[in-house]
């Protein structure tokens, strides 16, 4: 007598596919066991997880990866675990962030590693990041009540009855796929192919966007000049793969960072729209301090229907902005503020931003007479384009002003008595969970949520909030000052002209000439222009959907997201919901917490969203005995 006659209800074992292995895989099979005991009443689940690259850490955090990169979050602010923050219907189950690991199990695995354990307030090397998710990876697989099996390769196709076909031809039959695929390759853009055409023609070396730590750098020669256009994070680790990267080292005289180069270096001349890098990472912590709800940019103050981008939400961002920053500044240094907060609230409420004649000049004149210091006053345009309006008439003064400009960021970025610049941050973080939520419920319009939010507010979150450590700004200035980094200005324009890339910049005379050219910056997200075979096919048969996106005079704007209903599930061409589909990700529309990773005791909405969608596969997954009994109660 087998197991099966003594329980004739007995069910197959259930069978999963996620295809992307990487860090959102890895916490959503964390929430996946957390909440097992509960749904699967002993029924066998296998679990295949689909990556060329190792689960855990996927393409971005593996661990073949220059040690010179770094992560963009302080150790301290990095979690792959739930804790009693998380608003979510599953058991929370604590375990280690970051910081907690290398000062526990992590410190012995480093070692072996050879990898420096960093501090919690360090920004670490991508390298320990990758070795904390392949720790996470084998816990998570330890806790599953399920049989895990990886495969080292793509998944090329997903049919109509639900099998996963992978490169070498092995098929996987599947009872739910979930695709988690993190940032997708992209076919090159018209102008990005008619660049590199001409640059071969002319025996020029044209980088177009894509991932830096992927990118072939062998044809950027060494003390060759190289136009640069891109100024975040993108062009920090290019900075670094050809400096460091290429030999040259750095040292501390008297707080002075000196480097020495190898001799291998090209000179990056770099620009980028704004002319300037980002905002260096904050150096310090205010106790207490953290995002709040926003006071005036709400679910209630949008209302309901279709918002114009500039009409009703830029001025409500502009006050949440301007409250934080005097909220802050009034109530942690009041000796450098002449009014009482509450009067100075006052005039902050009845602030209309270009809502008409004399509403700004009216809190411009409240902040003159209650704010004496100009650097203690909060104009968003001013800090979104600090060179705005700006011209140099030579080169070498435009370069002194931005080291002036740039050694002040990073004094002041080090200093609590500009905690303001905290409150802003944690600003930041509030208003972008409001616009998500927006665009989720379909409240702007395609060409606003691409060239309003994904571009321009985008922009500005990263260059505000998403800056490099401060000790990469010091490496820049290092650079400039052994005449290895130049600096080429704002609206940066390239062409070719005589078998050379000629830059010039509105706001800088002059122009600069050389044979290679990078574009220092991530391709822009575009699901219709996919490199990957498996949702093109997809997206080609009608399975997948995703807008193609037009702006109100017909422009294109490109490929949307992909299109997903609340609960993930992923909806069809013909507006059908695939109940066994899953879409998680930065290309998937309303996708939370794919830009990056959860900060611990912050209740993040990577894991509220893990958490329900984890719940939603082990409802499809439970026995049929266990689904009669849940429904009966």
């Amino acid at each position: 007598m087998t197991v099966a006659d003594l329980h004739p209800w007995k069910e197959p074992p259930a069978t999963v596919v996620f295809v992307g292995g990487g860090p959102r895989t890895a916490g959503l099979l964390e929430r996946f066991a957390a909440s097992s005991g509960e749904f699967l009443g002993g029924r066998r689940v296998e679990i295949h997880v689909v990556d060329p690259f190792p689960a855990g850490g996927g393409r971005i955090w593996r661990r073949e990866q220059s040690r010179l990169l770094w992560m963009n979050s302080m150790t301290s602010d990095v979690t792959i675990f739930t804790d009693e923050s998380v608003e979510c219907e599953g058991p929370i189950v604590p375990g280690p962030d970051l910081a907690a690991w290398v000062a526990g199990e992590g410190a012995v695995i480093l070692e072996k590693a050879g990898l420096e354990p960093p501090g919690p307030m360090d920004f670490p090397p991508r390298q320990v990041q990758a070795e904390y998710l392949a720790w996470v990876w084998e816990r998570v697989v330890r806790d599953l009540p399920a049989t895990v099996i990886t495969h080292p390769e793509r998944a090329v196709e997903l049919t109509a009855d639900q099998r996963v076909i992978l490169g070498s031809g092995q098929e996987i039959a599947a009872d739910a796929v979930v695709l988690a695929l993190g940032y997708l390759d992209r076919l090159p853009t018209a102008s990005e192919s008619a660049w590199a055409a001409q640059a071969a023609d002319a025996g020029l070396t044209y980088i177009p966007p894509g991932y830096t730590a992927d990118v072939d750098l062998d044809g950027l020669w060494p003390q060759a000049p190289v136009i640069v256009r891109g100024f975040g994070q993108a062009f920090v680790d290019l900075m670094v793969l050809l400096t460091e990267g290429r030999g040259g080292w750095y040292d501390e005289c008297n707080g002075l960072l000196s480097y020495h180069p190898s001799g291998d270096e090209p000179i990056l001349y770099v620009g980028s729209r704004r002319g300037v890098p980002y905002h260096s990472k904050l150096g310090y912590t205010v106790p207490g301090t953290k995002p709040v709800p926003t006071r005036y940019l709400t679910k209630e103050a949008l209302g309901e229907g279709v918002l114009d981008f500039d009409r009703d939400v830029a001025p409500l961002i502009e006050k949440e902005l301007a409250y934080a920053h005097y909220q802050q500044l009034f109530t942690a240094h009041a000796e450098r503020t002449r009014w009482p907060w509450e009067r100075f609230a006052e005039a902050l409420d009845a602030w209309s931003p270009r809502s008409g004649a004399g509403s700004d000049a009216e809190f411009e004149a409240a902040v003159g007479a209650a704010v004496p210091a100009a650097n203690d006053r909060f104009v968003r345009h001013e800090v979104d384009r600090p060179l705005a309006g700006r011209f140099f008439a030579d080169r070498e003064g435009f370069e002194r002003f931005l080291t002036e400009l740039i050694e002040n960021d990073l004094l002041r970025r080090a200093d609590s008595a500009y905690s303001a610049d905290l409150a802003v941050f944690n600003a930041l973080l509030s208003i972008y969970s409001v616009l998500s939520r927006a665009i989720t419920d379909g409240q702007l319009s395609d060409e606003d949520r691409v060239r309003r939010v994904e571009s321009e507010w985008h922009s500005f979150f990263s260059f505000v909030a998403s800056g490099p450590p401060p000790r990469r700004l010091e490496e820049l200035l290092a650079l400039h000052r052994a005449g290895i980094v130049r600096f080429a200005g704002p609206d940066l324009d390239v062409a070719i002209d005589n078998d050379q890339f000629v830059a010039t910049s509105p706001a800088v005379a002059g122009e600069v000439r050389a044979r290679a050219f990078v574009e220092a910056r991530l391709p822009r997200p575009d699901v219709l222009a996919t490199a990957d075979p498996l949702l093109r096919g997809l997206l080609d048969s009608g399975a997948l959907a995703a807008d193609e996106l037009f702006a109100a005079d017909g422009t294109s704007l490109g490929g949307g997201q992909l299109k997903a209903d609340s609960q993930c599930r992923a909806i069809r061409a013909d507006g059908s919901t695939q109940e066994t589909l899953f879409l998680l990700g930065p290309s998937v529309s309303g996708s939370a917490g794919s830009s990056g990773f959860s900060r611990p005791h912050f209740n993040g909405p990577g894991f509220r969203q893990n958490d329900a969608v984890a719940r939603d596969l082990l409802k499809l997954l439970a026995p049929t005995v266990r689904k009669e009994e849940r429904h009966a109660s």
